[in-house]
């Protein structure tokens, strides 16, 4: 009777992300200049996160003030973003019922149906978002579009993205193929064992 052929090996589970820590840091770069601070704590059920970031992109200097919950299983139910640029200071909310229906400002934004998370332009924490959400496998790409949050003007649009869990780096750190075709861009993220960015290349490092 002829052998069967070995299975092949199976791809480990995602492991559980340990809780955000209380406070990090990201150096932002080569995009722009800049420095990013965030301040996480539990809400309810969830979590509340606050940040700020400042910086000069193309020549013009902006600051972004943000805070974000998430529910239970991390999905955004609200932001409250405030920017200030030359132009002024602006602010916008965006309220989610994490099904996927959202109100900017109190207004139905059909434009985000079936978006789960918030993506703010100022942020390289907010990468974290879908992918703690996710917990993704090994190898199979993911779409996880977002609320996209523009830095300069708070301008709020649909960002399609893509997430592909590749092998953990030598030092057992998550590493995710990125991908978002409306900016032609895509890059490989690594993660800390907390499920947030360490390296985004040509935006941000982190440094606390």
């Amino acid at each position: 009777m002829p052998k069967l052929p070995p299975k092949p090996p199976s791809s480990p589970p995602p492991r559980p992300f340990t809780p955000l820590p209380a406070a990090a840091a990201w150096r932002h770069l080569d995009a722009r200049v800049g420095f990013e601070v965030v301040y996480a704590e539990p809400y309810g059920d969830g979590q509340r996160i606050e940040g700020r970031t400042t910086a000069m992109e193309d020549g013009e200097i902006w600051a972004v003030g943000y805070t974000i919950e998430l529910d239970a299983s991390r999905v955004t139910r609200e932001a409250r973003i405030t920017g200030r640029s030359l132009a002024g200071t602006r602010e916008t909310t965006l309220t989610a019922d994490g099904a996927g229906r959202w109100l900017v400002d109190g207004a139905h934004a059909a434009h985000l149906d079936g978006c789960l998370d918030v993506d703010l332009e100022a942020s390289a924490f907010t990468n974290a978002l879908p992918v703690r959400r996710l917990a993704l496998d090994i190898g199979t790409p993911t779409s996880a579009p977002a609320a996209y949050v523009r830095a300069v003007g708070l301008g709020v649009e649909r960002l399609e993205q893509e997430y592909t869990r590749v092998e953990d780096d030598a030092d057992g750190r998550q590493r995710y193929d990125y991908a978002s075709p409306a900016f032609d861009f895509a890059c490989r993220l690594v993660y800390d064992a907390s499920g947030l960015v360490l390296d985004y290349p040509g935006i941000a490092v982190r440094v606390g």
